[in-house]
């Protein structure tokens, strides 16, 4: 189809990711943070109701800006002290491109102005063109949809289906950021701080009460923080099977590591650009 949209690119694709940094949120939402220059991964779960939706980058400079919409379990257990969450929706807003982008598990709605589009997961789509007006080559997935915008970051969302009829869970989202060096230096959100450098040390590492997960001491950001050794999936380059990540998982919904408490990240609707409003 022809391209709304010069200058951006939507499709699907597999397996056709180079190695880079992994930031990412899938999950129960679990946010996964690659620390490149310590060979090493920071982890933590934001924990709010389903409903919720949460500022997961923003970026003033690109007018680029990420939001996740929470949802659920079909069935909680009444014996649950915390209910588990997942991105069940995304939006995404480019204010310079007046375009907005949302995605559930069922479909992609894109909205440029007063042109809307809409397509399912089966759909082959080509929203770009080169340099002499052709649009780009595009792989038909299941699994996966990567949109970039111009010369910035790429994102990737990945589809987890689940058994339609599963009495437990719905199918839900991942988000996976490339290219987060091109963002600039003012991007934020409760993925997108963690696109600029961030230093830790760790230490006295100790047993915990699970022998697979130790305890250890953290300094980050001027806080001491006890964190705890999990491991994650990055699901980023095998949406099928995922990859697992050993990381230092940080408590409370990450308090001492993110900016501010996690509250913070709230935002009215998918569309909300907090640098704007």
């Amino acid at each position: 189809m022809p391209s709304p949209l010069p200058g951006s690119s939507l499709h699907f694709c597999h397996n056709t990711y180079r190695h880079c940094n992994v930031f990412a949120v899938d999950g129960d939402p679990h946010f996964l943070i690659e620390v490149t220059q310590k060979k090493d991964h920071l982890c933590f779960n934001i924990n709010l109701d389903p409903g919720v939706v949460l500022n997961l980058v923003k970026d003033p400079d690109t007018g680029i800006t990420v939001n996740g919409q929470l949802i659920g379990k079909k069935k909680v257990s009444n014996n649950a002290q915390i209910q588990k969450t997942y991105i069940g929706k995304l939006g995404i807003v480019n204010t310079q491109l007046d375009l907005k982008i949302e995605i559930t598990t069922e479909k992609i709605t894109l909205q440029n102005g007063r042109k809307t589009a809409t397509f399912t997961w089966l759909d082959t789509i080509t929203t770009a063109r080169r340099a002499d007006g052709s649009g780009n080559l595009i792989n038909k997935s299941l699994e996966n949809l990567v949109l970039s915008f111009r010369d910035g970051a790429t994102f990737i969302v990945v589809l987890h289906r689940v058994w339609k009829k599963h009495p437990i869970h719905h199918d839900f989202l991942g988000l996976y950021t490339l290219d987060s060096h091109k963002v600039s230096e003012h991007t934020h959100g409760l993925l997108g701080q963690f696109f600029q450098h961030i230093d830790f040390e760790v230490f006295d590492i100790r047993p915990g009460s699970d022998p697979e997960k130790p305890h250890a001491t953290m300094i980050v950001k001027n806080n001491k923080l006890t964190v705890t050794r999990v491991s994650e999936k990055d699901y980023g380059k095998d949406p099928s099977h995922g990859t697992i990540i050993p990381c230092w998982f940080i408590h409370n919904n990450g308090t001492g590591l993110i900016d501010g408490a996690h509250t913070n990240y709230i935002v009215s609707n998918l569309f909300s650009t907090p640098f704007i409003n």
